[in-house]
């Protein structure tokens, strides 16, 4: 009888050894294919780099680091379906989405799973704002920041132009122009023109047609308010009809694989904004922040674009807070997240406790010319940083969040 319950007293030990040791699993819910998907890739390679460093660590808590990952497509119902595909893998935490509808909706279902979800790419200012809730964490800057560097940087360097607005028609699309229009003064739709356009779907024909009518206006600044593929089709629209030419263009929210997509000679001069470029640790001293620029690059011959270093970022923040926390729970994570500060990939960054958003400086960019980008080695030198705006200046106070929330019906706390 000794023997039988020393047996089992060993069976248990050894199957409690096994549950310990079985790797973590963290959920990537991204764009593999669609409008988005090289934002996607960008996020993927992002997240295994920092899991191979991490896993090189000796993983968190005692137990390695595996990505699973579910293409999303950029459409919400399917995303939907992935988090409960995760969820069911066992899934410790969820994060990605370029579009702010996707990260939306999977942050609401993640929620309903009681696991947390970390938004990489979503600059609507409703994914922290009337839409955030407790198990979502934003990590990248929203609408509202990016409007409010580079309005600073319009205001100053074109001040007093007539504005054309083309607009993705969802949540990130109408956030992004009412936040630039108020930065820029250009909110009179009779003077300052707009037009939206389907996402996801827009045909070729609905950015000629938009495009035309931008061109037939007396706007001197035109706005396109487009993401990923769909900025490179319009551009390459406007390159056609010389508005690149005529006009200063304006993409609130650009990355460096947008520019990739459609080459320096084409983006050449537009201005927008960025949370983060390959340049920025240099810019601001983070040593951290330059040597991932040089782990990345040396693994996959291209440096790191915002998409990555958001992912990379994401899972770096939460296998922190589990360390701190000591424990993979999620309510023990959002306690140890909330007024966390860090210095990682840049200057100082914030993790806000009232509504999730994470406090970051914000810079405004330009294209470089192409002979510029083609001095540099990996010919991936495209933005210049014009202009930069720390969180306190750029993020919404506490009232005008509350603000947001009430004219929602939502609570003023995050529930």
């Amino acid at each position: 009888m000794q023997r039988l319950t020393t047996a089992l007293a060993l069976w248990a030990g050894l199957t409690a050894c096994a549950q310990a040791a079985e790797p973590i699993t963290l959920g990537l819910n991204y764009p593999r294919t669609g409008p988005y998907k090289e934002e996607g890739l960008a996020q993927m390679r992002g997240a295994l780099l920092a899991i191979d460093e991490l896993n090189a660590q000796g993983g968190v808590l005692g137990r390695t680091l595996r990505l699973s990952s579910k293409d999303t497509a950029s459409r919400p119902a399917k995303a939907v379906k992935n988090v409960d595909k995760l969820a069911s893998e066992g899934a410790a935490m969820l994060f990605g989405g370029s579009s702010s509808a996707v990260a939306i909706a999977s942050g609401k279902r993640a929620a309903q799973h009681g696991l947390l979800y970390f938004g990489t790419l979503t600059y609507s200012n409703d994914t922290t704002g009337k839409d955030g809730h407790r198990y979502m964490f934003r990590e990248c800057n929203n609408a509202w920041m990016s409007a409010r560097v580079l309005g600073q940087y319009l205001s100053k360097n074109l001040p007093n132009k007539r504005y054309f607005y083309i607009t993705s028609d969802y949540t990130w699309g109408h956030t992004t122009e009412s936040s630039l229009r108020q930065t820029t003064g250009s909110e009179d739709s009779g003077q300052h023109p707009g037009l939206k356009v389907s996402f996801p779907g827009a045909r070729l024909a609905d950015y000629q047609d938009a495009l035309t009518q931008a061109a037939s206006s007396n706007a001197e600044v035109l706005a396109l308010v487009l993401f990923g593929e769909d900025l490179v089709r319009a551009m390459r629209i406007a390159k056609d009809l010389g508005l690149t030419e005529r006009m200063q263009i304006v993409a609130p929210n650009l990355t460096q694989s947008m520019v990739e997509q459609g080459g320096p000679g084409l983006m050449e001069g537009v201005i927008g904004t960025e949370p983060w470029t390959w340049r920025v640790p240099a810019l601001e001293k983070s040593v951290r922040g330059e040597a991932f620029v040089k782990a990345f690059s040396q693994r996959y011959a291209m440096y790191p674009s915002s998409s990555a270093a958001s992912a990379y970022s994401i899972v770096y923040q939460w296998a922190d807070a589990a360390k701190r926390a000591g424990s993979l729970d999620s309510e023990a994570l959002i306690k140890a997240l909330e007024g966390h500060s860090y210095q990682l990939l840049k200057d100082q960054q914030t993790w806000r406790a009232f509504d999730h958003q994470n406090l970051q400086t914000v810079y405004a960019v330009k294209v470089k010319t192409r002979a510029e980008v083609l001095k540099d080695p990996l010919k991936q030198d495209y933005f210049e940083i014009v202009d930069r705006l720390d969180a306190t200046q750029a993020a919404p106070s506490l009232a005008e969040w509350q603000a947001e929330r009430r004219a929602a019906g939502q609570p003023l706390t995050l529930q």
